[in-house]
Protein backbone atom coordinates (compact mmCIF):
# COMPACT_ATOMS: atom_id res chain seq x y z
CA UNK A 1 0.00 0.00 0.00
CA UNK A 2 1.10 3.60 -0.95
CA UNK A 3 1.35 5.92 1.75
CA UNK A 4 0.80 9.78 0.19
CA UNK A 5 3.66 12.17 1.30
CA UNK A 6 0.98 14.82 3.08
CA UNK A 7 -0.41 11.50 5.18
CA UNK A 8 3.24 10.98 6.20
CA UNK A 9 3.23 14.37 7.09
CA UNK A 10 0.14 14.46 9.36
CA UNK A 11 1.12 11.08 11.48
CA UNK A 12 4.74 12.53 12.18
CA UNK A 13 2.97 15.65 13.33
CA UNK A 14 0.80 14.04 14.80
CA UNK A 15 3.37 11.87 17.01
CA UNK A 16 5.23 15.11 17.40
CA UNK A 17 2.56 17.24 18.88
CA UNK A 18 2.05 14.60 22.05
CA UNK A 19 4.60 15.88 23.89
CA UNK A 20 4.96 19.27 24.71
CA UNK A 21 8.03 20.88 26.79
CA UNK A 22 8.38 22.43 30.08
CA UNK A 23 6.26 20.99 33.68
CA UNK A 24 3.20 19.52 33.57
CA UNK A 25 0.96 21.09 35.96
CA UNK A 26 0.75 19.61 39.63
CA UNK A 27 -0.17 21.00 42.82
CA UNK A 28 2.12 22.54 44.87
CA UNK A 29 3.76 20.79 47.57
CA UNK A 30 2.51 22.19 51.38
CA UNK A 31 5.19 24.13 53.46
CA UNK A 32 7.17 22.44 55.85
CA UNK A 33 4.81 21.81 59.22
CA UNK A 34 1.53 23.64 57.27
CA UNK A 35 -1.58 22.00 58.21
CA UNK A 36 -4.84 22.90 58.02
CA UNK A 37 -8.54 22.10 59.58
CA UNK A 38 -10.78 19.17 58.93
CA UNK A 39 -13.73 21.35 60.12
CA UNK A 40 -14.62 24.67 61.08
CA UNK A 41 -15.49 25.17 64.81
CA UNK A 42 -13.68 28.21 66.26
CA UNK A 43 -10.86 25.97 68.06
CA UNK A 44 -10.40 23.31 65.69
CA UNK A 45 -7.08 21.23 66.76
CA UNK A 46 -7.25 18.27 64.11
CA UNK A 47 -5.19 18.93 61.46
CA UNK A 48 -4.87 17.30 58.42
CA UNK A 49 -1.73 18.06 56.08
CA UNK A 50 -2.05 20.72 53.08
CA UNK A 51 -4.46 19.63 50.68
CA UNK A 52 -5.17 21.17 46.73
CA UNK A 53 -8.50 22.19 46.22
CA UNK A 54 -10.83 19.85 44.16
CA UNK A 55 -12.63 23.40 43.01
CA UNK A 56 -15.98 23.02 42.81
CA UNK A 57 -17.56 26.97 42.17
CA UNK A 58 -19.02 25.80 39.05
CA UNK A 59 -22.08 24.78 41.19
CA UNK A 60 -24.86 26.53 41.25
CA UNK A 61 -25.72 28.12 44.63
CA UNK A 62 -29.15 28.60 44.30
CA UNK A 63 -30.96 31.80 45.84
CA UNK A 64 -29.37 30.96 49.29
CA UNK A 65 -31.05 34.58 50.63
CA UNK A 66 -33.92 32.87 50.71
CA UNK A 67 -33.02 31.10 53.58
CA UNK A 68 -34.06 34.77 55.78
CA UNK A 69 -37.99 34.09 54.15
CA UNK A 70 -37.93 37.75 53.33
CA UNK A 71 -40.16 38.42 50.28
CA UNK A 72 -38.48 42.33 49.70
CA UNK A 73 -35.11 40.81 50.15
CA UNK A 74 -36.08 38.58 47.59
CA UNK A 75 -36.89 41.01 44.75
CA UNK A 76 -33.44 43.13 45.33
CA UNK A 77 -31.58 39.83 45.13
CA UNK A 78 -33.52 39.49 41.30
CA UNK A 79 -33.03 43.21 40.88
CA UNK A 80 -29.26 43.54 41.32
CA UNK A 81 -28.79 40.53 39.65
CA UNK A 82 -30.60 41.42 36.45
CA UNK A 83 -29.36 44.88 36.09
CA UNK A 84 -25.71 45.88 38.44
CA UNK A 85 -23.91 47.21 35.75
CA UNK A 86 -20.45 45.63 37.73
CA UNK A 87 -22.07 42.34 37.33
CA UNK A 88 -22.93 42.73 33.20
CA UNK A 89 -18.89 43.92 33.28
CA UNK A 90 -17.68 40.56 34.98
CA UNK A 91 -19.89 39.06 32.42
CA UNK A 92 -18.65 40.82 29.63
CA UNK A 93 -15.01 39.47 30.79
CA UNK A 94 -15.36 36.11 30.83
CA UNK A 95 -17.27 36.20 27.32
CA UNK A 96 -13.61 37.64 26.67
CA UNK A 97 -12.20 34.96 28.26
CA UNK A 98 -14.08 32.80 26.50
CA UNK A 99 -13.43 34.25 23.15
CA UNK A 100 -9.64 34.15 24.00
CA UNK A 101 -9.57 30.47 24.23
CA UNK A 102 -10.89 29.80 21.38
CA UNK A 103 -8.10 32.33 19.86
CA UNK A 104 -6.04 29.82 21.26
CA UNK A 105 -7.03 26.62 20.55
CA UNK A 106 -7.19 27.92 16.29
CA UNK A 107 -3.17 27.87 16.28
CA UNK A 108 -3.99 24.00 16.25
CA UNK A 109 -5.48 24.18 12.68
CA UNK A 110 -4.00 25.04 9.32
CA UNK A 111 -4.96 29.01 8.31
CA UNK A 112 -5.74 29.51 4.91
CA UNK A 113 -6.38 33.41 3.13
CA UNK A 114 -6.62 34.86 0.24
CA UNK A 115 -4.68 37.57 -0.22
CA UNK A 116 -5.37 40.99 -2.46
CA UNK A 117 -8.51 42.33 -2.80
CA UNK A 118 -11.65 40.53 -3.33
CA UNK A 119 -11.32 39.78 -7.02
CA UNK A 120 -7.70 39.19 -6.44
CA UNK A 121 -4.47 41.54 -7.18
CA UNK A 122 -3.84 43.70 -9.86
CA UNK A 123 -0.57 45.34 -10.48
CA UNK A 124 0.62 47.55 -13.60
CA UNK A 125 4.60 47.20 -14.03
CA UNK A 126 7.26 48.57 -15.89
CA UNK A 127 10.33 46.56 -16.78
CA UNK A 128 14.03 48.50 -16.16
CA UNK A 129 15.30 50.03 -19.68
CA UNK A 130 18.47 48.06 -18.17
CA UNK A 131 16.75 44.53 -18.40
CA UNK A 132 15.51 44.37 -21.86
CA UNK A 133 13.91 41.23 -23.09
CA UNK A 134 16.12 38.26 -24.77
CA UNK A 135 16.08 39.20 -28.42
CA UNK A 136 15.33 43.08 -27.84
CA UNK A 137 17.65 45.94 -28.46
CA UNK A 138 18.78 47.81 -25.46
CA UNK A 139 16.59 50.90 -23.79
CA UNK A 140 13.07 48.86 -24.73
CA UNK A 141 10.84 49.08 -21.92
CA UNK A 142 7.29 47.28 -21.14
CA UNK A 143 4.47 48.67 -19.00
CA UNK A 144 1.69 45.54 -17.88
CA UNK A 145 -0.97 44.28 -15.83
CA UNK A 146 0.06 41.55 -13.42
CA UNK A 147 -3.50 39.86 -12.39
CA UNK A 148 -3.11 37.22 -9.36
CA UNK A 149 -5.50 35.68 -6.81
CA UNK A 150 -3.51 33.94 -4.54
CA UNK A 151 -4.62 31.85 -1.36
CA UNK A 152 -1.88 31.40 1.96
CA UNK A 153 -1.69 28.54 3.29
CA UNK A 154 0.32 28.57 6.93
CA UNK A 155 0.95 26.20 9.46
CA UNK A 156 3.07 25.55 12.19
CA UNK A 157 3.90 21.85 13.49
CA UNK A 158 3.84 21.97 17.35
CA UNK A 159 6.55 19.91 17.83
CA UNK A 160 7.62 21.10 21.18
CA UNK A 161 4.08 21.77 22.65
CA UNK A 162 3.94 25.80 22.36
CA UNK A 163 0.61 25.99 21.08
CA UNK A 164 -0.89 23.10 23.51
CA UNK A 165 0.62 25.22 25.84
CA UNK A 166 -1.16 28.42 25.11
CA UNK A 167 -3.68 26.29 24.85
CA UNK A 168 -3.74 24.77 28.29
CA UNK A 169 -2.67 28.57 29.80
CA UNK A 170 -5.83 30.33 27.46
CA UNK A 171 -8.39 27.73 28.67
CA UNK A 172 -7.44 28.21 32.71
CA UNK A 173 -7.88 31.65 32.38
CA UNK A 174 -11.14 31.05 31.07
CA UNK A 175 -11.91 28.71 33.49
CA UNK A 176 -10.36 31.33 36.16
CA UNK A 177 -12.44 33.69 34.70
CA UNK A 178 -15.94 31.88 34.96
CA UNK A 179 -15.00 31.78 38.62
CA UNK A 180 -14.45 35.67 38.66
CA UNK A 181 -17.73 36.08 37.89
CA UNK A 182 -19.02 34.05 40.14
CA UNK A 183 -17.25 35.98 43.13
CA UNK A 184 -18.98 38.40 41.50
CA UNK A 185 -22.53 37.58 41.99
CA UNK A 186 -21.49 36.36 45.14
CA UNK A 187 -20.05 39.53 46.61
CA UNK A 188 -23.05 41.46 44.69
CA UNK A 189 -25.72 39.21 46.36
CA UNK A 190 -24.39 39.44 50.06
CA UNK A 191 -23.99 43.14 49.71
CA UNK A 192 -27.32 43.78 48.95
CA UNK A 193 -28.85 41.18 51.58
CA UNK A 194 -26.10 43.48 54.27
CA UNK A 195 -27.47 46.94 53.13
CA UNK A 196 -30.82 45.41 53.33
CA UNK A 197 -31.20 43.93 56.66
CA UNK A 198 -29.05 46.75 57.82
CA UNK A 199 -31.76 49.24 56.67
CA UNK A 200 -34.22 47.26 58.64
CA UNK A 201 -32.88 47.49 61.75
CA UNK A 202 -32.42 51.62 61.07
CA UNK A 203 -36.17 51.33 60.59
CA UNK A 204 -36.66 49.26 63.50
CA UNK A 205 -34.66 51.66 65.45
CA UNK A 206 -36.10 54.95 63.75
CA UNK A 207 -40.44 53.20 64.86
CA UNK A 208 -38.16 52.41 68.54
CA UNK A 209 -37.03 56.34 68.55
CA UNK A 210 -40.14 57.62 67.58
CA UNK A 211 -42.02 55.66 69.96
CA UNK A 212 -40.56 56.87 72.65
CA UNK A 213 -40.38 60.65 71.19
CA UNK A 214 -44.25 60.45 71.76
CA UNK A 215 -44.18 58.86 75.59
CA UNK A 216 -41.61 61.69 76.32
CA UNK A 217 -44.08 64.12 74.89
CA UNK A 218 -46.46 62.41 76.88
CA UNK A 219 -44.46 62.53 80.01
CA UNK A 220 -43.36 66.27 79.38
CA UNK A 221 -47.13 67.19 79.68
CA UNK A 222 -48.10 65.55 82.45
CA UNK A 223 -44.90 67.01 84.19
CA UNK A 224 -46.18 70.22 82.98
CA UNK A 225 -49.53 69.76 84.90
CA UNK A 226 -47.90 68.65 87.97
CA UNK A 227 -45.68 72.21 87.96
CA UNK A 228 -49.10 74.05 87.31
CA UNK A 229 -50.34 71.73 90.39
CA UNK A 230 -47.22 72.78 92.25
CA UNK A 231 -46.31 69.12 92.79
CA UNK A 232 -42.97 69.48 90.74
CA UNK A 233 -40.67 71.97 90.40
CA UNK A 234 -39.47 74.00 87.21
CA UNK A 235 -36.31 71.27 87.15
CA UNK A 236 -38.22 68.56 87.00
CA UNK A 237 -40.25 70.27 83.34
CA UNK A 238 -36.51 71.43 82.24
CA UNK A 239 -35.43 67.31 82.47
CA UNK A 240 -38.20 66.44 80.56
CA UNK A 241 -37.94 68.83 77.91
CA UNK A 242 -33.92 68.15 77.38
CA UNK A 243 -34.70 64.24 77.74
CA UNK A 244 -36.94 65.00 74.72
CA UNK A 245 -35.23 67.02 72.64
CA UNK A 246 -32.40 65.21 72.76
CA UNK A 247 -34.36 62.34 71.90
CA UNK A 248 -36.00 63.86 68.89
CA UNK A 249 -32.43 65.03 67.72
CA UNK A 250 -31.72 61.26 67.13
CA UNK A 251 -34.00 60.64 64.16
CA UNK A 252 -32.01 62.77 61.53
CA UNK A 253 -29.27 60.93 62.24
CA UNK A 254 -31.29 57.93 61.44
CA UNK A 255 -32.72 59.18 58.44
CA UNK A 256 -29.21 60.14 56.96
CA UNK A 257 -27.69 56.60 57.53
CA UNK A 258 -30.97 55.35 56.24
CA UNK A 259 -30.92 57.77 53.14
CA UNK A 260 -27.37 56.49 52.12
CA UNK A 261 -27.98 53.07 52.98
CA UNK A 262 -31.25 52.94 50.49
CA UNK A 263 -29.42 55.04 47.82
CA UNK A 264 -26.48 52.45 47.76
CA UNK A 265 -29.21 49.76 47.25
CA UNK A 266 -30.38 51.35 44.26
CA UNK A 267 -26.91 51.65 43.06
CA UNK A 268 -26.51 47.82 43.38
CA UNK A 269 -29.92 47.23 42.06
CA UNK A 270 -29.07 49.31 38.68
CA UNK A 271 -31.69 51.66 39.74
CA UNK A 272 -31.67 55.75 40.05
CA UNK A 273 -31.30 56.62 43.39
CA UNK A 274 -34.13 59.56 43.16
CA UNK A 275 -37.50 57.42 43.41
CA UNK A 276 -36.15 54.07 44.54
CA UNK A 277 -37.55 52.85 47.21
CA UNK A 278 -37.97 49.78 49.71
CA UNK A 279 -40.86 48.16 50.60
CA UNK A 280 -41.73 49.09 54.21
CA UNK A 281 -41.99 45.58 56.29
CA UNK A 282 -43.76 46.02 59.49
CA UNK A 283 -42.61 42.46 60.49
CA UNK A 284 -39.94 41.72 62.96
CA UNK A 285 -36.43 41.17 61.56
CA UNK A 286 -35.93 37.71 59.81
CA UNK A 287 -34.32 34.95 62.34
CA UNK A 288 -30.94 33.79 62.19
CA UNK A 289 -30.49 30.89 60.32
CA UNK A 290 -29.42 27.60 62.44
CA UNK A 291 -26.19 26.65 61.02
CA UNK A 292 -24.03 23.74 61.91
CA UNK A 293 -22.02 23.34 64.78
CA UNK A 294 -19.31 22.18 62.52
CA UNK A 295 -18.90 22.55 59.06
CA UNK A 296 -16.35 20.26 56.94
CA UNK A 297 -13.48 22.51 55.44
CA UNK A 298 -14.42 20.86 51.85
CA UNK A 299 -17.02 23.66 51.81
CA UNK A 300 -14.12 25.58 50.61
CA UNK A 301 -13.41 24.24 47.47
CA UNK A 302 -16.72 26.12 46.55
CA UNK A 303 -15.59 29.52 46.68
CA UNK A 304 -14.95 31.12 43.56
CA UNK A 305 -11.62 33.16 44.48
CA UNK A 306 -9.81 29.81 45.64
CA UNK A 307 -11.02 28.23 42.41
CA UNK A 308 -9.76 30.90 40.25
CA UNK A 309 -6.53 31.50 42.49
CA UNK A 310 -5.67 27.58 41.33
CA UNK A 311 -6.48 27.73 37.94
CA UNK A 312 -4.41 31.04 37.56
CA UNK A 313 -1.58 28.53 39.29
CA UNK A 314 -2.63 26.25 36.17
CA UNK A 315 -2.01 28.78 33.45
CA UNK A 316 1.15 30.45 34.64
CA UNK A 317 2.23 26.72 34.81
CA UNK A 318 1.93 26.30 30.85
CA UNK A 319 3.03 29.40 30.47
CA UNK A 320 6.42 28.24 32.02
CA UNK A 321 6.22 25.54 29.21
CA UNK A 322 5.54 28.11 26.47
CA UNK A 323 8.55 29.82 27.48
CA UNK A 324 10.75 27.03 27.33
CA UNK A 325 9.46 26.06 23.91
CA UNK A 326 11.42 29.37 22.31
CA UNK A 327 14.52 27.93 22.87
CA UNK A 328 13.64 25.41 19.96
CA UNK A 329 13.24 25.50 16.49
CA UNK A 330 9.82 26.16 15.17
CA UNK A 331 8.78 24.51 11.69
CA UNK A 332 6.27 26.08 9.59
CA UNK A 333 4.48 24.28 6.34
CA UNK A 334 3.50 27.08 3.90
CA UNK A 335 1.64 26.92 0.69
CA UNK A 336 0.21 29.37 -1.95
CA UNK A 337 -1.79 28.84 -4.68
CA UNK A 338 -3.50 30.71 -7.28
CA UNK A 339 -3.82 31.57 -10.98
CA UNK A 340 -1.65 34.51 -12.79
CA UNK A 341 -1.94 36.01 -15.89
CA UNK A 342 -1.12 39.38 -17.50
CA UNK A 343 -4.29 39.12 -19.63
CA UNK A 344 -7.63 39.48 -17.88
CA UNK A 345 -9.63 37.14 -19.88
CA UNK A 346 -6.65 34.58 -19.17
CA UNK A 347 -6.86 35.06 -15.72
CA UNK A 348 -8.34 32.30 -14.52
CA UNK A 349 -7.52 29.67 -17.50
CA UNK A 350 -5.55 26.27 -16.41
CA UNK A 351 -2.51 27.25 -17.58
CA UNK A 352 -2.49 30.39 -15.55
CA UNK A 353 -2.28 28.28 -12.16
CA UNK A 354 1.16 28.60 -10.31
CA UNK A 355 2.04 27.15 -6.87
CA UNK A 356 4.64 26.74 -4.50
CA UNK A 357 4.87 25.00 -1.00
CA UNK A 358 7.60 23.84 1.42
CA UNK A 359 8.34 23.98 4.91
CA UNK A 360 10.60 26.64 7.28
CA UNK A 361 12.29 26.27 10.15
CA UNK A 362 13.40 29.51 12.65
CA UNK A 363 16.32 27.96 14.89
CA UNK A 364 16.69 30.88 17.51
CA UNK A 365 20.51 31.00 17.79
CA UNK A 366 21.33 34.34 19.46
CA UNK A 367 18.50 36.82 21.38
CA UNK A 368 20.29 38.51 23.83
CA UNK A 369 19.21 36.41 26.64
CA UNK A 370 15.57 37.86 25.75
CA UNK A 371 14.54 34.01 26.01
CA UNK A 372 16.11 32.95 29.35
CA UNK A 373 14.68 36.13 30.44
CA UNK A 374 11.30 35.12 29.44
CA UNK A 375 11.49 31.79 31.28
CA UNK A 376 13.09 33.04 34.12
CA UNK A 377 9.97 35.87 34.50
CA UNK A 378 7.42 32.80 33.88
CA UNK A 379 8.82 30.71 36.19
CA UNK A 380 8.62 33.94 38.76
CA UNK A 381 5.00 34.52 37.67
CA UNK A 382 4.47 30.89 38.66
CA UNK A 383 6.00 30.71 42.05
CA UNK A 384 3.82 34.16 42.95
CA UNK A 385 0.74 32.26 41.61
CA UNK A 386 1.34 29.60 44.38
CA UNK A 387 2.14 31.82 46.90
CA UNK A 388 -1.34 33.69 46.15
CA UNK A 389 -3.08 30.51 45.87
CA UNK A 390 -1.90 29.53 49.60
CA UNK A 391 -2.78 32.97 50.99
CA UNK A 392 -6.46 33.19 49.38
CA UNK A 393 -6.95 29.69 51.35
CA UNK A 394 -5.67 30.51 54.51
CA UNK A 395 -7.26 34.00 54.24
CA UNK A 396 -10.41 31.95 53.54
CA UNK A 397 -10.19 30.00 56.68
CA UNK A 398 -9.70 33.08 58.56
CA UNK A 399 -12.83 34.41 57.17
CA UNK A 400 -14.94 31.54 58.16
CA UNK A 401 -13.66 31.33 61.46
CA UNK A 402 -14.12 35.50 62.34
CA UNK A 403 -17.35 34.93 60.77
CA UNK A 404 -18.26 31.88 63.04
CA UNK A 405 -17.00 33.11 66.27
CA UNK A 406 -19.12 36.24 65.87
CA UNK A 407 -21.82 34.04 65.06
CA UNK A 408 -21.29 32.75 68.81
CA UNK A 409 -20.46 35.85 70.40
CA UNK A 410 -23.07 37.77 69.23
CA UNK A 411 -25.63 35.62 70.00
CA UNK A 412 -24.04 35.25 73.51
CA UNK A 413 -24.50 39.51 73.74
CA UNK A 414 -27.62 39.21 72.45
CA UNK A 415 -29.20 37.09 75.18
CA UNK A 416 -27.36 39.24 78.34
CA UNK A 417 -28.90 42.01 76.07
CA UNK A 418 -32.20 41.07 76.21
CA UNK A 419 -31.78 40.15 80.15
CA UNK A 420 -30.48 43.38 80.63
CA UNK A 421 -33.41 45.15 78.35
CA UNK A 422 -36.10 43.24 80.70
CA UNK A 423 -34.40 44.70 84.34
CA UNK A 424 -34.40 47.99 82.33
CA UNK A 425 -37.61 48.31 81.21
CA UNK A 426 -38.84 46.73 85.16
CA UNK A 427 -36.58 49.88 86.68
CA UNK A 428 -38.27 51.90 84.59
CA UNK A 429 -41.99 51.10 85.85
CA UNK A 430 -40.54 51.29 89.65
CA UNK A 431 -39.62 54.89 89.09
CA UNK A 432 -42.61 55.99 87.11
CA UNK A 433 -44.43 54.18 90.25
CA UNK A 434 -42.41 55.97 92.88
CA UNK A 435 -42.62 59.49 90.87
CA UNK A 436 -46.32 59.18 90.52
CA UNK A 437 -46.08 58.68 94.77
CA UNK A 438 -43.65 61.73 94.88
CA UNK A 439 -40.95 59.69 96.10
CA UNK A 440 -38.58 60.71 93.61
CA UNK A 441 -37.40 63.36 91.34
CA UNK A 442 -37.85 63.33 87.45
CA UNK A 443 -34.37 62.93 87.39
CA UNK A 444 -34.59 59.21 88.17
CA UNK A 445 -37.16 58.83 85.71
CA UNK A 446 -35.66 60.10 83.16
CA UNK A 447 -32.62 58.19 84.09
CA UNK A 448 -34.51 55.03 83.83
CA UNK A 449 -35.96 56.14 80.43
CA UNK A 450 -32.62 56.71 79.17
CA UNK A 451 -31.18 53.54 79.82
CA UNK A 452 -34.04 51.91 78.78
CA UNK A 453 -33.94 53.28 75.65
CA UNK A 454 -30.23 52.72 74.82
CA UNK A 455 -31.38 49.04 76.09
CA UNK A 456 -33.73 48.47 73.29
CA UNK A 457 -31.37 50.14 70.42
CA UNK A 458 -28.85 47.96 71.53
CA UNK A 459 -30.83 44.57 71.42
CA UNK A 460 -32.05 46.31 67.70
CA UNK A 461 -28.53 46.46 66.41
CA UNK A 462 -27.62 43.34 67.80
CA UNK A 463 -30.69 41.46 65.83
CA UNK A 464 -29.11 43.66 62.60
CA UNK A 465 -25.12 42.61 63.42
CA UNK A 466 -26.39 38.54 63.58
CA UNK A 467 -28.14 38.82 60.30
CA UNK A 468 -25.30 40.77 59.27
CA UNK A 469 -22.89 37.93 60.46
CA UNK A 470 -24.79 35.31 58.80
CA UNK A 471 -24.29 37.02 55.56
CA UNK A 472 -20.91 37.44 55.81
CA UNK A 473 -20.41 33.41 57.04
CA UNK A 474 -22.47 32.42 53.47
CA UNK A 475 -19.95 34.51 51.70
CA UNK A 476 -16.82 33.02 53.69
CA UNK A 477 -18.35 29.75 52.80
CA UNK A 478 -18.77 30.28 48.97
CA UNK A 479 -22.92 30.20 48.97
CA UNK A 480 -23.85 29.27 51.92
CA UNK A 481 -23.23 25.49 54.10
CA UNK A 482 -25.24 23.18 52.18
CA UNK A 483 -24.86 20.83 49.36
CA UNK A 484 -26.13 22.07 45.82
CA UNK A 485 -27.99 20.01 43.80
CA UNK A 486 -26.95 20.09 40.56
CA UNK A 487 -23.74 21.23 38.48
CA UNK A 488 -23.43 24.19 37.15
CA UNK A 489 -23.52 23.48 32.44
CA UNK A 490 -22.42 27.08 31.63
CA UNK A 491 -18.27 26.51 31.30
CA UNK A 492 -19.94 23.66 28.34
CA UNK A 493 -21.35 26.12 26.31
Amino acid sequence: MRIAPANITLALAAVLTGCAVGPNYRPPAALPGQSLPRTFTGTATNGVLWKIAEPSANRPRGEWWQLFGDPELNRLETLATTNNQNLAAAEAQFEQARALAAEARADFFPQFNAGGTPGGDLTRQRTSVNEPLQGEPAGTTHTYDTFTAPIYLGWEFDFWGSVRRQSEAAHARFIASADDLESAKLALAAEVADDYFTLRALDDQYTLVANTIEAYRHSLQLTENRRRGGIVSDLDVAQAATQLHSTEAQLPVIELDRAQLLHALATLCGQSPVDFMVETNTAALAAVPNIPASLPAELLERRPDIAAAERRMAAANADVGVATAAFYPTVRFNGLAGFQSVNASTWFDWPSRFWAVGPSIELPLFTGGYNRAQLAAARATYDETVANYRQTVLNAFGEVEDALAAQRLLAEEWSAESAALTAARHALEIANNRYADGLVTYLDVATAQTVALNQEQTVVQLEGSRLVTSINLVKALGGGWQEPDAKRNMLEK
